[in-house]
């Protein structure tokens, strides 16, 4: 019965105003204009700059941007006008408001990686663990890029389990090296013998695993 959301309706005062605002700062294409309106493609939905002569229902749009510090002082240095200077959210979201020239807010965000949370994210756990093998776990964790490193979280600790359930034993360090090894394509494994010695961990004890 339904297409999907298509447009977003943005109503705007000046359409040349808004389009330099829209559209040549922050670089949406123009795909289509009409008698009072023009279509601003975002890459996902179309925002469709609609004239009215007076803004009764302002919205709000979302914009990912790579640097938002960047972006918000782009979008004041535009006319903009600053609602919210960069602020971090509970939803561990950098973000910042900033009105357009007829007071549709713009929200310029972008997702926190691991290395800015300030905490350790919980291991997605399901059997029991040692202390030190949590503890040890985490630390080998932290050579894994930062982008990558929730993914890497989920798939090496389902192997880890996996390795200790073998044992029919809670988790102990040496089912957390032996996992951690051998979760990663053989092909890629040199690439573990750094992080490992840098945790005290000598690779040669554990020969079976990189060659299994």
């Amino acid at each position: 019965m339904f297409f999907g959301v298509t447009h977003v309706d943005v109503p705007v005062c000046d359409l040349a105003r808004s389009e330099a605002f829209w559209g040549k700062l922050i670089g949406l294409q123009k795909v289509k204009h009409g008698e009072g309106f023009i279509d601003l493609d975002s890459g996902s939905v179309i925002l469709r700059l609609i004239h009215v002569n007076q803004i009764a229902r302002p919205v709000t749009l979302r914009v990912s941007v790579p640097d938002v510090k960047v972006a918000f002082d782009k979008l004041i240095g535009a006319g903009g006008r600053a609602l919210y200077e960069v602020q971090r959210t509970p939803a561990l979201e950098l973000e910042a408001h900033v009105a357009d020239p007829d007071g549709n807010s713009v929200v310029v965000w972008r997702e926190l990686n691991e290395d800015e949370y300030g905490f350790v994210p919980e291991l997605p756990k399901q059997g029991e663990w040692h202390a030190d093998s949590e503890e040890l776990f985490n630390e080998l964790l932290k050579y894994v890029p930062a982008l990558f490193r929730s993914m890497a979280r989920r798939k090496v600790t389902r192997i880890i389990e996996e390795v200790a359930g073998y044992d029919h034993a809670p988790v102990a360090r040496q089912h957390v090296i032996r996992g951690y090894i051998l979760a990663s394509a053989k092909i890629k494994r040199d690439r573990l013998i750094e992080p490992l010695k840098m945790c005290g961990i000598d690779p040669e004890n554990y020969k079976e695993e990189f060659d299994a």
